[in-house]
């Protein structure tokens, strides 16, 4: 019997000879998507006045991307029931390829857009495949080290992107941004054709469509809605139809969900109280990180007037930074439990936040910029890594899977709602400000816009700590 566990931990589910192989073409796209979602925000500057277009819609190239990963998340599962893994990875790097060329020869916004949300499709099949494939093809024993390495190309992407972008913009048009992509997704695409082994079982479920439909136009709807109102304001016609319909439509999507037998996603685990407290803190802790990420490469450019290659320098410490502590938070868990990193997380991050609401828009060293940034950099990912542990602790068996996709879905509709949310305030402040200065101090007026955007912020970290009262022990989390 024991020769047997021992034979079990040294055997992967999918014995290969060369796992690493099998999983590059999905560490390179995954690395790519993620790389994507964040390394734009410095170049969102530029872009509005390249493509002459206001901050918000410009800001739908963010929410836009995110929004079609939150889409096509959920039936992720389903996807792979029916396509093999080298059918869907092999499509969604092709995808990634298209999207970025479409991106890279855009005139005019509605063509970048177009690129960008392809790119949002190839990201949303490729990230959960490399997870549930390094499940497979990893024996037990090197299966921690094989998480860890997917996790770190997951953080290591959006650590170096805004430098990396800054360093083409100082040299190249935005467009070589998206021609940046190319050559790795070529690769990425060759080793899946050469290299990708096929993984679990085709049983071609029953495809619940109207599921499908509901969760589309639900979380669309209310992303929509966000998002056009900072332009259209929050009571117009526009924005107010598409929250009514959004927040209707996911309701029934949601009803639906608990009542079917095999439902695509299983949101009765929400009546866990560790999972409902672990998720809901992941959420806010994503939105605190891309809010954030949104408004600081903006100000730096249109508030301190400093160039875009001096942009990504500036957040690159930051990024670093945010990376180390997402590679060590996760560890914390085992040794202390959640409460204590979480709530010490949103704390420092409540003091990096509030320390950029005090950026001016010419006494703001950059020293000080450098300082809040990596502060707030420290406390958002040390609360991450165990809230999601603690979520995901609380789950069992076929729950964890469950789990995994909620968060990783959730977190990319909150990302794009918070992104719109900053966007609409960052609106409001310069409104403000010009309404009592005048138009003419477009700097100031936008510093000013920022800080409203921090106030989102700051107020995401409040909710944040409110509800890290909750965190129970870590034996409660598993009853």
């Amino acid at each position: 019997m024991k020769q047997n566990e021992n034979n079990g931990m040294m055997q992967a589910r999918v014995p290969v000879a060369h796992p690493m192989i099998v999983m590059a073409s999905m560490m390179i796209g995954a690395f790519v998507g993620m790389f994507s979602e964040t390394s734009l925000n410095i170049a969102l500057p530029q872009l509005m006045n390249h493509l002459n277009v206001a901050a918000g819609t410009i800001q739908w190239l963010v929410t836009g991307y995110m929004l079609v990963i939150g889409i096509v998340l959920p039936f992720s599962s389903l996807i792979s029931k029916w396509f093999t893994t080298r059918q869907i990875i092999i499509f969604g790097l092709l995808a990634f390829i298209v999207g970025a060329v479409v991106s890279a020869l855009s005139t005019a916004f509605p063509m970048l857009l177009v690129g960008r949300m392809i790119q949002g499709i190839a990201t949303g099949l490729i990230l959960p495949m490399m997870f549930t494939v390094a499940m497979q093809v990893f024996p037990p024993y090197k299966l921690g080290a094989a998480m860890g390495m997917c996790a770190l190309v997951i953080m290591f992407a959006p650590a170096i992107g805004p430098t990396l972008t800054g360093l083409i913009l100082a040299k190249l048009s935005w467009n070589w941004i998206f021609w940046a992509f190319v050559p790795f997704l070529v690769i990425a695409l060759l080793f899946a054709i050469f290299g990708l082994k096929n993984v679990g079982e085709l049983t071609k479920p029953k495809v619940d469509v109207l599921s499908l439909l509901e969760s589309i136009i639900g979380f669309s709807g209310i992303v929509m809605g966000v998002s056009f109102a900072s332009e259209q304001g929050w009571a117009s016609p526009l924005v107010l139809g598409s929250l009514i319909v959004g927040i209707i439509v996911l309701a029934l999507y949601v009803k639906r969900q608990l009542a079917l037998a095999e439902p695509v996603l299983n949101l009765k685990i929400f009546a866990i109280p560790a999972f409902r407290t672990g998720a809901v803190l992941v959420m806010l802790d994503f939105g605190i990180i891309l809010s954030a990420m949104y408004l600081l490469p903006m100000y730096i450019q249109r508030g301190l007037l400093l160039p875009v290659a001096l942009t990504g320098i500036i957040m690159l410490p930051g990024g670093i930074i945010n990376a180390l502590v997402s590679a060590v938070a996760g560890r914390l868990y085992d040794k202390v439990g959640a409460k204590t990193p979480v709530r010490l997380g949103l704390i420092i991050a409540l003091v990096g936040a509030v320390m950029l609401i005090f950026t001016t828009t010419t006494h703001t060293s950059i020293a000080y910029l450098i300082a809040a940034h990596v502060i707030l950099m420290v406390g958002a990912p040390l609360a991450m890594s165990p809230a999601q542990t603690y979520a995901l602790n609380s789950l069992q068996g076929a729950q964890s899977g469950d789990g995994s996709t909620i968060m990783n879905t959730m977190q990319q509709i909150v990302g794009a709602i918070a992104t719109a949310l900053a966007t609409s305030l960052l609106g409001i402040g310069q409104a403000v400000y010009q309404n009592h200065h005048g138009s003419g101090h477009l700097s100031a007026a936008f510093t000013n816009g920022t800080h409203y955007g921090f106030y989102f912020t700051i107020a995401l970290i409040v909710v944040g700590l409110l509800a890290s009262l909750r965190i129970t022990t870590a034996k409660d989390a598993e009853k």
